[in-house]
Formats: C-alpha cells, sequence, structure tokens
C-alpha cells in the first residue's frame, strides 16, 4: 500500500533531474516560485487596461453563440409554419457552428508561418459584426420568407459567425501567449465566464418584468398563445444589435493594443541590437512553424486537461434545461416557475465558471503540475450522476432542495469548471518554448473547441433522461 501510494504521489510530482521532456522552460535553471510563474520570461509588465481589453474580447468571442440560444424564441416564431424545422433547427444551428468552428480552428492551427494574429482577431471581429447586423434587419424586415429559405439564411450566418470565432479563439489566445503574461489568458477565460453569466440574467428579468400570463380560462383569450412575430422580434432585435455594440466595442479597444504592443516589440529589437531609435526600421523575427504533434508532445498534459474539461462541461445544459423547481407548484411564486427556475440554473452554473475563472488570479496555482489538472479533469465526472438526485423533468428528486441543486451541484460544478480550463490554459505558455507561445496558444484554442464538440456530441446521450 505504501508502495502504491508513493506511485501516486510521483505521478503529480513535477519532474526533476533528467525527465526533461515535460518540465518548465526558463532562461536559466532555477525552481518556479510559488505562484507558477517563471523568473526571466516576464519581459512585457502586467497592465490592467491591457488585461481589460483581452476581457472584452474574450466576452465579444462567446457572445455571438449566447445571442442565438437567446433569440431561439424568436426562430421558432419564424419556422412555426414548418413542423420539422421547428423540432430541429436548434440541433442545426449546433451542429453547424460546432463542426465549422472546429474546422476552422483546425485549419487556421496548421497557418503558422505567415500568420498575423492581431488580423485574425479584427477579421472575426469584422465578421461577427456583420453576421448581426444582417440579423438585425431582418427582424424587421423579409418577415414574409418561407420557413426553409429563413432556415438556410440562418444556417448560413450560423456558419459565417462560427467561422469568425474560430478567427477570434485562435488569434486571441496566440496573441494573449505571445505577451508572455498567464493573465492574459485568463483573462480571456474570464471575459468568456462573463458572456455566459449575462443572457440568463436578461431572461430572467423579461419574464419577471412582464405581467404574468391570465389563468385558463380567464377574461381575456386575446392574451393567451404564444407571443406574436412582432413582439420576439423586438427582443430578438435588441440581442442582435447588442452583438453588434460588443464586436464593435471590442475591436475598437483591441486597434491601440496592437500598436501597443508593436511599437513595444521593435523596441525590444533595436534594443537588443544596440539600436537605439531604430524602432522604425526594425522588423520582428521570421515566426517558424511548430507542428501539432511537437505542441502535444510538450503540452499533452494541459491539452487533455482543457479538452476533458469543456467536453464534460457540455452535458450540463442538458440537464439544467430539464431540472425544474422541487416547488414548481405555485406556492412559491412566479421564480420557481420553469420559465424563471430554469434560467436561474443557468445563471448559476456560469456564476460558479465565472468565479472559478477569476480566482486563477489567486497566488495558489496547479500550473506546474498538469498531471494534477488532467486528474481533476476526469474526476468532474463525478457530477454528473448528482443531476439524477434533483427533480429531473419533475418527477420528483432524491434530494428534495433547490438548495442542493444550486448550491451543491450547479455552482460547484460551474466553479470547477472555470478554474480548470482557465489553469490548463494559462499553464500552456509556461511548457514551451519563448518562440512557441504563439502556436501554444492558438493550439490550446484548438483543443477547448474539440473538447466542446465532442461534449456536445456526447450530450445527446442524456438527451432522453
Amino acid at each position: 500500500m505504501a508502495d502504491m501510494m508513493n506511485r501516486i504521489k510521483a505521478l503529480f510530482a513535477p519532474k526533476k533531474g533528467n525527465e526533461q521532456e515535460y518540465e518548465p522552460l526558463t532562461d536559466e535553471s532555477g525552481a518556479l516560485d510559488e505562484s507558477g510563474y517563471l523568473p526571466g520570461r516576464e519581459e512585457v509588465p502586467f497592465s490592467w487596461l491591457e488585461y481589460s481589453i483581452f476581457a472584452l474580447i474574450g466576452v465579444a468571442m462567446l457572445w455571438a453563440w449566447n445571442m442565438f440560444i437567446a433569440a431561439a424564441p424568436y426562430f421558432q416564431k419564424r419556422f412555426s409554419s414548418h413542423e420539422w424545422i421547428l423540432e430541429n433547427s436548434q440541433s442545426a444551428i449546433l451542429s453547424v457552428s460546432t463542426v465549422t468552428n472546429l474546422t476552422a480552428m483546425l485549419i487556421l492551427t496548421n497557418m503558422q508561418s505567415s500568420a498575423s494574429y492581431p488580423f485574425r482577431i479584427k477579421a472575426g471581429l469584422l465578421i461577427n459584426i456583420g453576421v448581426f447586423t444582417l440579423l438585425t434587419a431582418t427582424t424587421k424586415t423579409f418577415l414574409d420568407v418561407s420557413a426553409p429559405a429563413y432556415l438556410g439564411f440562418l444556417l448560413l450566418l450560423v456558419g459565417c459567425s462560427a467561422w469568425g470565432t474560430g478567427l477570434m479563439q485562435n488569434g486571441a489566445f496566440a496573441f494573449a501567449a505571445s505577451f508572455g503574461r498567464p493573465e492574459y489568458m485568463q483573462a480571456i477565460m474570464a471575459g468568456q465566464g462573463v458572456a455566459g453569466v449575462l443572457p440568463p440574467i436578461a431572461q430572467m428579468a423579461s419574464v419577471l418584468i412582464a405581467p404574468p400570463p391570465p389563468p385558463a380560462g380567464g377574461s381575456d383569450p386575446t392574451d393567451a398563445g404564444p407571443p406574436p412575430l412582432r413582439e420576439v422580434g423586438t427582443a430578438a432585435f435588441i440581442y442582435f444589435l447588442t452583438a453588434v455594440a460588443v464586436s464593435l466595442a471590442a475591436l475598437a479597444a483591441f486597434v491601440p493594443l496592437v500598436r501597443r504592443q508593436r511599437r513595444r516589440e521593435l523596441g525590444n529589437l533595436a534594443a537588443a541590437a544596440g539600436l537605439a531609435g531604430a524602432e522604425e526600421t526594425a522588423e520582428p523575427p521570421a515566426r517558424h512553424f511548430v507542428s501539432i504533434p511537437t505542441l502535444l508532445r510538450k503540452l499533452h498534459w494541459p491539452a487533455a486537461a482543457v479538452f476533458m474539461c469543456f467536453a464534460v462541461a457540455m452535458f450540463f445544459p442538458v440537464f439544467t434545461s430539464k431540472i425544474v423547481s422541487v416547488r414548481d407548484d405555485g406556492s412559491g411564486g412566479r421564480l420557481f416557475s420553469p420559465d424563471v427556475f430554469i434560467p436561474l440554473g443557468f445563471f448559476v452554473w456560469n456564476l460558479g465558471d465565472l468565479a472559478g475563472r477569476v480566482s486563477t488570479m489567486l497566488p495558489f496555482s496547479l500550473r506546474h503540475r498538469p498531471a494534477a489538472l488532467f486528474a481533476i479533469a476526469v474526476a468532474r465526472l463525478l457530477f454528473l450522476p448528482l443531476y439524477a438526485l434533483c427533480n429531473v423533468r419533475g418527477r420528483g428528486a432524491a434530494v428534495p432542495s433547490d438548495a442542493f441543486y444550486l448550491l451543491a451541484v450547479q455552482f460547484p460544478f460551474g466553479l470547477t469548471n472555470g478554474w480548470l480550463g482557465s489553469s490548463s490554459m494559462m499553464a500552456a505558455g509556461e511548457w514551451v518554448d519563448e518562440g512557441e507561445r504563439e502556436a501554444a496558444g492558438g493550439f490550446m484554442g484548438l483543443c477547448l473547441v474539440a473538447g466542446l464538440t465532442v461534449g456536445s456530441l456526447l450530450s445527446f446521450s442524456a438527451a432522453g433522461i
């Protein structure tokens, strides 16, 4: 037993001595400090302004997808005349988005030598601005087109948006990694967490603020039935216009950041060459290609951890959309009705996710123990059986408590997701050479998207619970 415990401890211990293959790279030999940061590799001073810009890019990165989800009632109304499209439109949107996003990441990860990562970020933002400008316009025009024609138009825009998101993901993670500041990678992850928290709040507020529906057989039968297209179209107009505004704000903030980093890089090159004042003529060194097998050999533990983290996370929407309050009998008020309680479940999970992403700014870190990160990612599978103890489809709960569901299942599941995902992404830059940081950032983004894609496909196995 003692021998077995020693082997387990050795698995998670950082390798030393002649085990060089998976050891953090430093400019000179030395151990990691207690925060997990490497001495000699922090050439760029930390800036809260730069951190905030990367966080805004993270918000814009996921805002588009969240708006497609938030506008589901609008799309359902547009497809109400075609039963098959109505039933399968959400699956079609999910499939087109994830497959296109993963394809974009695979292609972009293999296009490194001539890559301009800032250009990819700007191109992705411009694509989303164009996509959501068109969607905003169609909430007021072309309302009479057929359901099949609108579905084709919508899937084309979903594919374009997913490609733009892929450009942003690849470019942002690579560009942030080039700074040599793990905090900037965490800023992108935190921004994504913010983008996940806000839509459920909007959904709950829209229900709680609106007057309650009349009881069955009430005196005003004109209020019965689903809301008209004009009403849901107004809400969709706001959703899509907000997505345009977020992308415009991110683009406006990002352009000065690129210029600032460009001046910094050229200044460093000129100083290294002893050419004071030659910043205008200095050129950055050519970027060398780093193959995926090379990156996988160096980053197999962080890559596996982030892949498993987000693959497991994709089960939570399936369960959350089916779990209702144990007080859904009219006695607890509107907060416990499904149209509010289900968004509340999404909000609590995303709040935990955001808290986990922000918590990686604390000194404690496991970034120097990537095998431990992977072990935690696998252990998170234990959260999935806990959902069966809750009130799935109103069939009754083994643990009849909304507090158990929200505080013991949803929040910790989201918390561990945010902390683990951010820790894994931040670890990548510490295990590669300085010239490989950009490629490592893009590769980790690929692993994240691959985890989301595989998880979304596997989650269909739980759809019939």
